[in-house]
């Protein structure tokens, strides 16, 4: 869940905001978990075997304490693992690995991930929680989500560059609603109407995914379109090149 970001290769350019959050955030959090990478390491561990524990770990979490609206534990077990997206992109830039595996093996588990999050919410409205829109609408983030993935991954695959980054990517959805989750979990300790705040979350995350989802898509179709204008004139000119 988390190779160097070179192995990435991101195209897209984040806002200001963005940047400067992601480069001191990941800057603090590296000199903080260097040493125990390095003791990883040592202990013959891979930077695989971390990225499949912190996704089962993450995913345990989920759906062992999100379906009994255990929010606030399920929260802290999953944000335990989740560290592990910067733990194992750390050891593999120690070990100097950048693989085109590690690449995949990380965004394929980012999406186990994500789905296991959302399908722990949908499963406790479904049940306990006795809602069915806000399980619609957490089905909803869990799809979503998985989409607005896809078309960014789909775009660069036919060579476009995809340079947008949304409303709302994987980084904010997972922050709204865990930050919200854990604090609805307070609820249980007698917080009174703090379990709002989720149900809250999830509309913000439905629809902040819906806005990026179609500002990447019209980035697509913009690109697609000036790339075979482009291809277009190229063929063109070729052709009156070899009239001559």
């Amino acid at each position: 869940m988390g190779q160097p970001a070179t192995s990435r290769g991101r195209a897209a350019t984040p806002t200001v905001g963005k940047a400067m959050l992601n480069k001191y955030a990941r800057a603090f959090f590296t000199r903080v978990l260097t040493p125990f990478a390095a003791f990883l390491i040592r202990r013959g561990v891979s930077p695989d075997t971390v990225t499949l524990i912190g996704t089962a770990g993450v995913v345990a979490g989920a759906l062992v304490f999100y379906p009994r609206g255990e929010f606030f534990w399920g929260t802290v077990v999953i944000t335990l693992f989740v560290f592990s997206d910067l733990v194992d992109g750390n050891m593999a830039r120690q070990l100097g690995r950048s693989s085109r595996w590690g690449a995949f093996l990380d965004s394929t588990l980012d999406r186990v991930a994500d789905g296991a999050v959302f399908g722990g919410f949908a499963l406790w409205y479904a049940g306990d929680g006795d809602n069915n829109v806000l399980c619609a609408v957490s089905i909803f983030c869990l799809a979503s989500g998985q989409v607005v993935s896809y078309t960014k991954a789909r775009g660069e695959s036919i060579g476009l560059p995809v340079a947008v980054n949304g409303l709302v990517e994987r980084a904010e959805r997972l922050v709204v609603s865990l930050v919200a989750a854990g604090l609805a979990g307070f609820h249980k300790f007698g917080v009174p109407g703090i379990q709002w705040l989720l149900p809250i979350a999830l509309w913000i995350v439905a629809v902040g995914s819906l806005v990026t989802l179609v500002q990447r898509v019209v980035t697509v179709r913009r690109e697609a379109a000036e790339a075979d204008a482009a291809a277009g004139h190229r063929n063109q000119s070729q052709g009156s090149e070899a009239a001559k």
